[in-house]
């Protein structure tokens, strides 16, 4: 299985984001089951929104990141949003791993689901501020045979990141893309919301 064109693709897409389109261009819908709900392609996008973002893809980097990968991959990709458990709910910040444990224990059914239920496709992930920790939680604690159908992964405003060293612990840190500006209070051991914490996203969508 080869990953190479994935996640160079995953990595570039947000730099990208004319190409692919934003918010203002109809990126995609805030809801995407695509996995549970649908066949499988050769790629499958697991991604987790911000706090108190709508549906379970989020109203700005899930639906872009979805759609950058389908225009790129010929619409080879399916897209699930990490929904039920996980409501994103703002005062789950601060709880100890950035996020409730019903909300990891979501993202992980999810991988567990895409490995079983498509064995052959190639898994990446994403997630934004709140959903960065979603991430973090559950792929550093996924089984091994799991990981290594992972081609990789894109954080934005990543919560965990000063905590964590600026990777996804148990997972290697060439496979991670993470976004964090120097002014951003969320990356930095903090839970301080300040506008750089926007600012990698407004860069990377049109407005």
């Amino acid at each position: 299985m080869k990953y190479t064109a994935p996640i160079a693709i995953l990595s570039g897409l947000t730099a990208a984001a004319p190409q692919f389109g934003g918010l203002g261009g109809g990126s995609g819908s805030s809801t995407s089951n695509e996995l549970l709900q649908g066949s499988c392609k050769k790629v499958i996008l697991i991604f987790a929104r911000a706090s108190t973002e709508a549906g379970n893809m989020g109203g700005s980097m899930g639906p872009q990141v979805c759609s950058g990968l389908k225009s790129a991959l010929n619409n080879d990709v399916i897209c699930q949003g990490v929904g039920g458990p996980y409501t994103a709910g703002l005062m789950d910040n601060v709880k100890a791993e950035g996020t409730t444990q019903e909300a990891i224990g979501e993202a992980t059914r999810m991988f567990t689901t895409a490995d079983t239920k498509c064995p052959d496709s190639i898994i990446v992930f994403g997630g934004f501020s709140q959903g960065t920790a979603v991430m973090h939680g559950s792929v550093k604690a996924l089984p091994n045979n799991i990981k290594e159908k992972i081609a990789g992964g894109v954080l934005f405003g990543d919560t965990r990141n000063a905590e964590d060293n600026g990777q996804v612990p148990n997972f290697p840190k060439d496979k991670i893309k993470i976004y964090c500006e120097e002014d951003d209070g969320v990356c930095g051991q903090g839970l301080s919301v300040t506008g750089g914490h926007f600012v990698s996203l407004r860069k990377r969508m049109i407005l």
